[in-house]
């Protein structure tokens, strides 16, 4: 995808994941370290009073980092910041996109200011956040 003169508007990041799995789970409990009993164990999540398992907050935000670096070359990322606004359940299928939202100039620079969302298949924002990339 091309974002060489992208205009306000503009979604130059878009990328579908496929349903989140216990196998996606577990895989990313032993990829990143975190085995955290609420993301894997029934059960556990159960007495904490949660309907099921649910996704890693570090799993959704790779999914947005991967999609932005799809879109754009990693040596053109300036800035990428994220927020967590909602748990992703189990079985979400998950849309990020991103969004520009300004141009600028830094430096000789010029740059584009992205909103990027991660959202599963109901439209619920999982995920918000920005990234300022160079043209």
């Amino acid at each position: 995808m091309s974002v060489a003169k992208p205009a306000v508007g503009d979604v130059i990041v878009h990328k579908e994941f496929p349903p989140i799995t216990r196998h996606r789970l577990a895989l990313y409990c032993g990829a990143s370290g975190d085995h955290n009993p609420i993301h894997v164990d029934s059960d556990f999540a159960k007495a904490a009073g949660f309907p099921d398992v649910f996704s890693h907050g570090m799993l959704v935000m790779g999914y947005l980092g991967q999609a932005l670096t799809d879109a754009v070359a990693p040596s053109r990322i300036r800035s990428f910041s994220t927020r967590f606004a909602a748990i992703t359940q189990l079985g979400a299928k998950l849309t990020c996109e991103g969004t520009v939202t300004e141009l600028m100039e830094q430096g000789g620079e010029k740059r584009a200011k992205l909103a990027l969302t991660t959202k599963d298949q109901h439209g619920e924002v999982k995920l918000a956040g920005e990234a300022v990339i160079a043209l």
